[in-house]
């Protein structure tokens, strides 16, 4: 059995060798996803190119090493943790989103949590995630009896209305002003 923080020792380490790409070349474990614009009058395939040099030279100064059949070049968009990412902003996963649409109705707890599970797991998409899902964590509780009302119903359609018509989420354009704007709904917490 290997070291339980293995991973994360892994990830970290990966980290740091690549720091000095950071800006176009964020790393998740043993991903590396490069990310260009056009600059200085180059075009954004030109930027793409010198990127992907520079990268693989400091691959190759750390003896780190790609599989080519896990490499994908020059896509306009990438699955990224159930979501597609690209340079208009970030959605979820098509084939998730069906995956949840055409999930029956849970008919006891494990299935309600099965269904939550993947469904939190997109939650940033659909607006007021939490307080959809009050009716359907009530059944969650420890003392709780399984009763599927109606209420329970809408809140199941609700989250996968919600994804249905999920919105791209923009990327933060780190050189311009943004404001974060929290919510002020006590009800929506988690609780």
């Amino acid at each position: 059995q290997g070291l339980k923080n293995a991973p994360a020792t892994f990830n970290r380490c990966v980290t740091h060798l690549l720091r000095s790409v950071r800006d176009f070349a964020p790393s998740y474990f043993d991903d590396v996803f490069i990310h260009s614009r056009a600059v200085d009058g180059k075009l954004e395939v030109e930027m793409h190119s010198e990127h992907l040099r520079r990268l693989f030279a400091l691959m190759r100064k750390h003896k780190l090493y790609a599989n080519l059949k896990k490499c994908i070049f020059g896509a306009s968009e990438i699955l990224v943790l159930w979501c597609l990412v690209g340079k208009n902003g970030v959605r979820p996963d098509p084939g998730k989103v069906r995956a949840i649409n055409e999930w029956p109705t849970p008919s006891n707890v494990k299935e309600l949590r099965q269904f939550l599970g993947l469904a939190t797991y997109l939650c940033k998409y659909v607006s007021n995630y939490a307080g959809k899902i009050r009716p359907l964590s009530q059944l969650l509780k420890k003392d709780a009896a399984w009763v599927w009302t109606a209420e329970c119903q809408q809140a199941f359609d609700a989250v996968k209305q919600g994804l249905t018509e999920a919105p791209i989420l923009a990327v933060a354009d780190q050189d311009r002003p943004f404001h974060v704007v929290r919510s002020n709904a006590t009800r929506s917490r988690g609780t």
